[in-house]
Protein backbone atom coordinates (compact mmCIF):
# COMPACT_ATOMS: atom_id res chain seq x y z
CA UNK A 1 0.00 0.00 0.00
CA UNK A 2 1.43 3.92 -0.73
CA UNK A 3 0.13 7.17 -0.48
CA UNK A 4 -3.69 6.98 -0.83
CA UNK A 5 -4.76 9.81 1.45
CA UNK A 6 -2.86 12.10 -0.57
CA UNK A 7 -3.64 14.26 -2.86
CA UNK A 8 -0.95 15.66 -2.66
CA UNK A 9 2.58 16.14 -3.20
CA UNK A 10 3.23 18.39 -0.50
CA UNK A 11 6.68 18.81 -2.43
CA UNK A 12 4.94 19.75 -5.45
CA UNK A 13 5.06 23.72 -5.34
CA UNK A 14 7.47 24.24 -2.52
CA UNK A 15 10.26 25.26 -4.08
CA UNK A 16 8.61 28.79 -4.06
CA UNK A 17 9.79 28.45 -0.36
CA UNK A 18 13.24 28.36 -1.70
CA UNK A 19 12.59 30.96 -4.38
CA UNK A 20 11.17 33.67 -2.96
CA UNK A 21 7.77 32.65 -1.83
CA UNK A 22 5.63 33.11 1.38
CA UNK A 23 8.52 31.92 3.65
CA UNK A 24 10.62 34.47 1.78
CA UNK A 25 8.71 37.33 2.24
CA UNK A 26 7.97 36.93 6.55
CA UNK A 27 4.80 35.32 6.56
CA UNK A 28 5.53 31.81 6.88
CA UNK A 29 3.58 31.70 9.89
CA UNK A 30 0.10 32.76 8.30
CA UNK A 31 -0.65 29.28 7.54
CA UNK A 32 -0.41 28.34 11.37
CA UNK A 33 -3.09 30.49 12.48
CA UNK A 34 -5.87 28.34 10.67
CA UNK A 35 -4.35 25.38 12.60
CA UNK A 36 -4.45 27.00 15.74
CA UNK A 37 -8.36 27.97 14.92
CA UNK A 38 -9.18 24.44 14.64
CA UNK A 39 -7.77 23.27 17.77
CA UNK A 40 -8.95 25.65 20.30
CA UNK A 41 -12.70 25.78 18.47
CA UNK A 42 -12.24 21.75 19.22
CA UNK A 43 -11.36 21.81 22.63
CA UNK A 44 -13.65 24.67 23.53
CA UNK A 45 -16.60 22.50 22.03
CA UNK A 46 -15.34 19.54 23.63
CA UNK A 47 -15.43 20.79 27.19
CA UNK A 48 -18.56 22.62 26.47
CA UNK A 49 -19.88 19.29 25.59
CA UNK A 50 -23.07 18.51 28.00
CA UNK A 51 -22.69 14.87 27.19
CA UNK A 52 -19.26 14.46 28.17
CA UNK A 53 -16.81 14.18 24.77
CA UNK A 54 -14.58 11.11 24.65
CA UNK A 55 -11.28 12.71 25.50
CA UNK A 56 -9.59 9.71 22.77
CA UNK A 57 -11.73 11.91 20.36
CA UNK A 58 -9.68 14.90 21.54
CA UNK A 59 -6.55 13.25 21.33
CA UNK A 60 -6.99 11.96 17.68
CA UNK A 61 -7.80 15.31 16.46
CA UNK A 62 -4.74 17.41 18.92
CA UNK A 63 -2.35 15.12 17.13
CA UNK A 64 -3.95 15.71 13.61
CA UNK A 65 -3.64 19.79 14.16
CA UNK A 66 -0.30 18.79 15.69
CA UNK A 67 0.70 16.99 12.51
CA UNK A 68 -0.51 20.01 10.40
CA UNK A 69 1.47 22.47 12.55
CA UNK A 70 4.66 20.88 11.36
CA UNK A 71 4.39 20.25 7.97
CA UNK A 72 3.13 23.67 6.87
CA UNK A 73 5.62 25.44 9.85
CA UNK A 74 9.13 23.07 9.84
CA UNK A 75 9.20 21.18 6.99
CA UNK A 76 7.52 24.00 4.61
CA UNK A 77 10.72 25.59 5.51
CA UNK A 78 12.94 23.22 3.79
CA UNK A 79 13.99 23.26 0.12
CA UNK A 80 15.12 19.60 -0.53
CA UNK A 81 12.09 17.18 -2.15
CA UNK A 82 12.94 14.87 0.08
CA UNK A 83 11.43 17.49 3.16
CA UNK A 84 8.62 18.41 0.83
CA UNK A 85 7.33 14.92 0.91
CA UNK A 86 7.35 14.37 4.48
CA UNK A 87 5.05 17.20 5.05
CA UNK A 88 3.02 15.70 1.98
CA UNK A 89 2.54 12.57 3.97
CA UNK A 90 1.46 14.41 6.87
CA UNK A 91 -0.88 16.92 5.15
CA UNK A 92 -2.54 14.47 2.82
CA UNK A 93 -2.58 11.23 4.87
CA UNK A 94 -1.66 11.29 8.54
CA UNK A 95 -3.13 14.44 9.72
CA UNK A 96 -6.54 14.15 7.81
CA UNK A 97 -6.55 10.58 9.67
CA UNK A 98 -6.40 11.82 13.36
CA UNK A 99 -8.88 14.54 12.16
CA UNK A 100 -11.43 12.42 10.67
CA UNK A 101 -10.98 10.35 14.03
CA UNK A 102 -11.38 13.16 16.16
CA UNK A 103 -15.25 12.96 14.94
CA UNK A 104 -15.26 17.01 14.85
CA UNK A 105 -19.03 16.69 13.24
CA UNK A 106 -20.69 14.56 16.15
CA UNK A 107 -19.12 16.97 18.13
CA UNK A 108 -20.58 20.02 16.48
CA UNK A 109 -24.31 18.20 16.58
CA UNK A 110 -23.62 17.81 20.56
CA UNK A 111 -22.85 21.60 21.62
CA UNK A 112 -24.62 23.34 18.36
CA UNK A 113 -28.36 24.99 18.84
CA UNK A 114 -31.14 23.21 17.20
CA UNK A 115 -31.20 25.57 13.85
CA UNK A 116 -27.46 24.87 13.26
CA UNK A 117 -28.19 20.73 13.86
CA UNK A 118 -30.84 20.90 11.95
CA UNK A 119 -28.74 22.38 8.64
CA UNK A 120 -26.64 19.89 8.89
CA UNK A 121 -29.27 16.39 9.06
CA UNK A 122 -29.70 18.47 5.81
CA UNK A 123 -26.65 18.83 4.54
CA UNK A 124 -25.64 14.82 5.57
CA UNK A 125 -29.01 14.44 2.95
CA UNK A 126 -27.96 16.33 0.15
CA UNK A 127 -27.11 13.88 -2.66
CA UNK A 128 -24.06 15.60 -4.04
CA UNK A 129 -22.51 15.09 -0.78
CA UNK A 130 -23.42 11.40 -1.10
CA UNK A 131 -21.61 11.32 -4.20
CA UNK A 132 -18.49 13.21 -2.80
CA UNK A 133 -18.23 10.86 -0.09
CA UNK A 134 -18.29 7.93 -1.43
CA UNK A 135 -15.00 6.07 -1.01
CA UNK A 136 -14.37 5.10 -5.24
CA UNK A 137 -14.91 9.29 -5.32
CA UNK A 138 -12.49 10.15 -2.76
CA UNK A 139 -9.83 7.74 -3.64
CA UNK A 140 -9.90 9.71 -7.46
CA UNK A 141 -9.55 12.86 -5.82
CA UNK A 142 -6.98 12.27 -3.69
CA UNK A 143 -4.97 10.03 -6.53
CA UNK A 144 -6.34 11.62 -9.55
CA UNK A 145 -5.14 15.32 -7.37
CA UNK A 146 -1.75 14.31 -6.73
CA UNK A 147 -1.53 12.69 -10.96
CA UNK A 148 -2.62 16.45 -11.87
CA UNK A 149 0.03 18.00 -10.17
CA UNK A 150 2.99 15.77 -10.97
CA UNK A 151 2.27 15.08 -14.64
CA UNK A 152 1.50 18.33 -15.78
CA UNK A 153 2.75 22.00 -15.82
CA UNK A 154 0.55 22.82 -13.04
CA UNK A 155 3.74 21.98 -10.31
CA UNK A 156 5.27 24.45 -12.25
CA UNK A 157 2.91 26.64 -11.94
CA UNK A 158 2.55 26.46 -8.16
CA UNK A 159 6.37 27.29 -8.05
CA UNK A 160 5.39 30.76 -9.28
CA UNK A 161 2.03 31.38 -8.11
CA UNK A 162 2.11 31.33 -3.80
CA UNK A 163 -1.96 31.54 -4.04
CA UNK A 164 -1.49 28.54 -6.00
CA UNK A 165 0.50 26.86 -3.58
CA UNK A 166 -1.47 26.94 -0.84
CA UNK A 167 -4.70 26.26 -2.70
CA UNK A 168 -3.25 22.65 -3.74
CA UNK A 169 -2.23 22.53 -0.10
CA UNK A 170 -5.86 23.06 1.00
CA UNK A 171 -7.47 20.58 -1.44
CA UNK A 172 -5.07 18.10 -0.24
CA UNK A 173 -5.88 18.30 3.72
CA UNK A 174 -9.44 18.10 2.40
CA UNK A 175 -9.13 15.43 0.26
CA UNK A 176 -6.58 13.43 2.65
CA UNK A 177 -10.22 14.49 5.45
CA UNK A 178 -13.02 13.12 3.05
CA UNK A 179 -11.33 9.63 2.04
CA UNK A 180 -10.46 9.11 6.07
CA UNK A 181 -14.07 10.13 6.78
CA UNK A 182 -15.16 7.56 3.95
CA UNK A 183 -13.58 5.10 4.83
CA UNK A 184 -13.32 4.58 8.74
CA UNK A 185 -14.16 8.25 9.93
CA UNK A 186 -16.62 7.80 13.07
CA UNK A 187 -18.89 10.89 11.93
CA UNK A 188 -21.97 9.90 10.30
CA UNK A 189 -22.04 9.09 6.73
CA UNK A 190 -25.08 8.48 5.30
CA UNK A 191 -25.56 5.72 3.08
CA UNK A 192 -21.50 4.67 3.54
CA UNK A 193 -21.01 1.37 1.14
CA UNK A 194 -20.31 -1.68 2.85
CA UNK A 195 -16.49 -3.10 4.02
CA UNK A 196 -15.89 -4.28 0.64
CA UNK A 197 -16.44 -1.44 -1.46
CA UNK A 198 -14.39 0.51 0.98
CA UNK A 199 -11.36 -1.89 0.72
CA UNK A 200 -11.65 -2.24 -2.47
CA UNK A 201 -11.06 1.62 -2.87
CA UNK A 202 -8.42 1.29 -0.44
CA UNK A 203 -6.40 -0.97 -2.28
CA UNK A 204 -7.72 0.52 -5.35
CA UNK A 205 -6.02 4.02 -4.64
CA UNK A 206 -3.07 1.92 -3.07
CA UNK A 207 -2.37 0.27 -6.23
CA UNK A 208 -2.62 3.71 -8.37
CA UNK A 209 -0.03 5.75 -5.82
CA UNK A 210 2.57 2.93 -6.68
CA UNK A 211 1.96 2.81 -10.13
CA UNK A 212 2.28 7.06 -9.92
CA UNK A 213 5.59 6.80 -7.57
CA UNK A 214 7.40 4.34 -9.89
CA UNK A 215 6.65 6.56 -12.79
CA UNK A 216 7.94 9.22 -11.31
CA UNK A 217 10.93 7.48 -9.62
CA UNK A 218 11.81 6.45 -13.41
CA UNK A 219 11.12 10.28 -15.42
CA UNK A 220 12.84 12.02 -12.09
CA UNK A 221 14.93 13.65 -15.17
CA UNK A 222 11.26 15.18 -16.95
CA UNK A 223 8.77 15.30 -14.51
CA UNK A 224 7.25 17.17 -13.36
CA UNK A 225 7.33 19.00 -16.54
CA UNK A 226 8.02 22.72 -16.48
CA UNK A 227 10.86 22.69 -14.60
CA UNK A 228 13.63 24.55 -15.27
CA UNK A 229 15.83 24.28 -12.05
CA UNK A 230 16.03 20.36 -11.06
CA UNK A 231 17.98 17.63 -9.33
CA UNK A 232 16.88 13.73 -10.32
CA UNK A 233 18.53 12.12 -7.87
CA UNK A 234 16.45 14.75 -4.73
CA UNK A 235 13.42 14.07 -6.91
CA UNK A 236 14.19 10.10 -6.95
CA UNK A 237 14.64 9.83 -3.04
CA UNK A 238 11.57 12.04 -3.00
CA UNK A 239 9.62 9.56 -5.01
CA UNK A 240 11.33 6.74 -2.95
CA UNK A 241 9.91 8.28 0.40
CA UNK A 242 6.55 8.72 -1.20
CA UNK A 243 5.88 5.06 -2.11
CA UNK A 244 7.54 3.46 1.36
CA UNK A 245 6.27 6.34 3.68
CA UNK A 246 2.80 6.31 2.27
CA UNK A 247 2.71 2.06 3.24
CA UNK A 248 3.01 3.09 6.72
CA UNK A 249 0.51 6.10 6.49
CA UNK A 250 -2.21 3.80 4.55
CA UNK A 251 -1.60 1.06 7.41
CA UNK A 252 -3.21 3.42 10.15
CA UNK A 253 -5.71 3.76 7.33
CA UNK A 254 -6.41 0.18 7.23
CA UNK A 255 -5.91 -0.01 11.23
CA UNK A 256 -8.92 2.27 11.08
CA UNK A 257 -11.17 0.79 8.95
CA UNK A 258 -10.59 -2.41 10.62
CA UNK A 259 -11.46 -1.16 13.74
CA UNK A 260 -14.65 0.88 12.45
CA UNK A 261 -15.52 -2.62 11.46
CA UNK A 262 -14.79 -4.37 14.62
CA UNK A 263 -17.07 -1.65 16.68
CA UNK A 264 -20.09 -2.15 14.45
CA UNK A 265 -22.36 -3.92 16.20
CA UNK A 266 -21.75 -2.11 19.31
CA UNK A 267 -22.73 1.11 17.40
CA UNK A 268 -25.32 -0.55 16.32
CA UNK A 269 -26.92 -1.45 19.64
CA UNK A 270 -26.19 1.64 21.39
CA UNK A 271 -27.04 4.44 18.20
CA UNK A 272 -26.15 8.08 19.44
CA UNK A 273 -25.37 10.58 16.95
CA UNK A 274 -26.32 8.74 14.27
CA UNK A 275 -29.69 7.47 15.52
CA UNK A 276 -30.07 11.36 16.38
CA UNK A 277 -29.65 13.07 12.81
CA UNK A 278 -31.53 10.37 10.94
CA UNK A 279 -34.90 10.18 13.58
CA UNK A 280 -34.74 13.95 13.72
CA UNK A 281 -34.41 15.00 10.47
Amino acid sequence: MTTVLSGLPAWAGQPVLAHGGHAADGRSWLPLLPVVLLAVGYLLAAVGDPRGWDHRRTAAWLAGCALLAVAVGPLAQLPDPRGHMAQHLLLGMVAPLGLALGAPVTLLLHVAPPPTRRMVGRLLRVRPLHLVAHPVTAALLTTGGLALVLLTPLYAAAERQPTLHHALHLHYVAAGYLFAWSLAGPDPAPRRPGMAVRVGALLGASAGHAVLAKYLYAQAGTLPPGLTDRDPEAFRAAAQLMYYGGDLAELLLAVALFATWYHRPHRARHPRVVGFVTARW
